[in-house]
């Protein structure tokens, strides 16, 4: 698989980024792992990684501060929008998070959003079931095998060094 380009999409904010300088280190058809630094950077986040898993639904991704110790994992609800033709995919965001601490506290964020993209037409009724069969299918692998097996594709990338 071509690296593809990839561009992130919300619908609150309504947005459409591209991700020009995501460094796109592992790609096949089950995943891509990126290095980035934060678009924002803020004292607390300054870069991090990122699994896209293009057939479960979801994006996992490690948050550091600036030095280098880990925040926290960000699971992103999305879906996965190929344009094979110009070798892009929009990652749309589907609005519910995961955000797993070091410590193991777990926590689902912005569920109220979801329901509020909904209410306003700013996402299907296919999009929201869509975005709770993926957190439920989420909530499962991180209940069964704890965070480890999601950052293992990241882990992987990383000691292989496949940076282009």
């Amino acid at each position: 698989m071509d690296h593809p380009v990839l561009y992130r999409k919300r619908v609150i904010p309504n947005e459409c980024i591209l991700l020009k300088d995501d460094k796109i280190m592992q790609c096949d058809e089950n995943t891509i792992v990126t290095s980035w630094n934060a678009i924002h950077p803020r004292p607390d986040l300054s870069h991090g990684y990122s699994c896209y898993y293009l057939k479960r639904g979801y994006k996992v991704s490690k948050f550091y501060r600036a030095d280098s110790t880990l925040m926290y994992w960000y699971c992103d609800i999305v879906e996965y929008l190929p344009n094979p033709e110009e070798n892009t995919i929009i990652v749309q965001d589907l609005l519910a998070d995961v955000v797993i601490y070091p410590d193991g506290k777990i926590r689902i964020l912005d569920l109220d959003e979801l329901a509020e993209a909904f209410e306003k037409n700013l996402i299907t009724e296919a999009q929201l079931k869509k975005s709770l069969v993926s957190l439920g299918n989420l909530m499962d692998a991180i209940y069964e095998n704890s965070i480890s097996a999601l950052e293992a594709p990241i882990i992987k990338a990383l000691s292989s060094n496949t940076l282009p």
